[in-house]
């Protein structure tokens, strides 16, 4: 197994600010960034505060920046750097600082409970809905979410407006609206809510420009762009300015 010397540059400090500091760290043939970070906590910097858990790249808890770019630490190959490139790993830039590597990521927990869970239909008891598997097929895509976080953290209307918080989602909950909306079984139009609207007016719809960057940085590749917020937003506008979408949706359904 051959080794190498490699230059890292990673971020130190908290909240109250910090700085990157420079290491030297020995590498070896197949490993991963999430190596390295255990080899220098193991041998120079005791107190690197990291957050990780599988090593499998199905948790999402390793979340950071690593040149620039958001990525899973466990999922990014040292070979796919040049041996005297300088690897620098930086937290993840659209939330708060809480030591070193680990961020506060609370804002997205917040956000998935304000996302209206699946209405089941009413009279159609737990076990006996059954689906088209092309529905189904539809919306297993989003499920593999692992909720890293990385296409919360690249999409530039949070990551770069901090002020927009508070009105919208993200592409990772936005796509959760989605999925529920093309779920053929799910009645929350029956109990009153229309995802639709509430996908704009108060998950921050129109937002997104679909520049993609959320995409291509998903680690499990779900199409959240293509699949989940495009539609949902020709969705959105047929609802609120298609004349014959309008007029249908004023009119009330028989009840037999």
């Amino acid at each position: 197994m051959s080794t190498y010397d490699a230059s890292f540059r990673i971020w130190r400090g908290d909240a109250e600010g910090g700085s990157l500091r420079d290491f030297t760290v020995e590498v070896h043939d197949g490993e991963v960034v999430l190596d390295i970070v255990h080899r220098l906590q193991a041998t120079q910097a005791a107190d690197l505060a990291v957050r990780w858990n599988c090593k499998a790249g199905k948790c999402g808890s390793c979340s950071a920046e690593v040149n620039g770019r958001p990525r899973l630490m466990c999922m990014t190959r040292m070979s796919t750097f040049e041996r005297t490139e300088t690897v620098t790993i930086t937290p993840l830039r659209a939330f708060p600082v809480v030591r070193d590597l680990v961020t506060d990521v609370s804002f997205n927990y917040r956000k998935a409970r304000e996302v209206p869970a699946f209405v089941p239909p009413e009279g159609v008891a737990p076990g006996a809905y059954r689906m088209q598997q092309i529905d189904v097929e539809r919306s297993q895509e989003f499920r593999k979410c692992i909720e890293c976080f990385l296409c919360q953290d690249t999409c530039h209307v949070v990551r770069d407006h901090e002020e927009n918080k508070p009105a919208f989602a993200g592409p990772r909950f936005l796509m959760r609206v989605a999925e529920l909306d093309m779920h053929p079984l799910d009645a929350a139009s029956d109990a009153g809510l229309d995802r639709k609207r509430t996908a704009q007016e108060e998950h921050g719809l129109g937002y997104c420009n679909i520049t993609k960057c959320c995409t291509e940085v998903c680690p499990e590749g779900i199409k959240i762009t293509d699949n989940a917020l495009i539609p949902l937003k020709e969705r959105a506008v047929d609802r609120k300015y298609d004349p014959l979408v309008w007029l249908g949706s004023r009119i009330g359904r028989r009840k037999d």
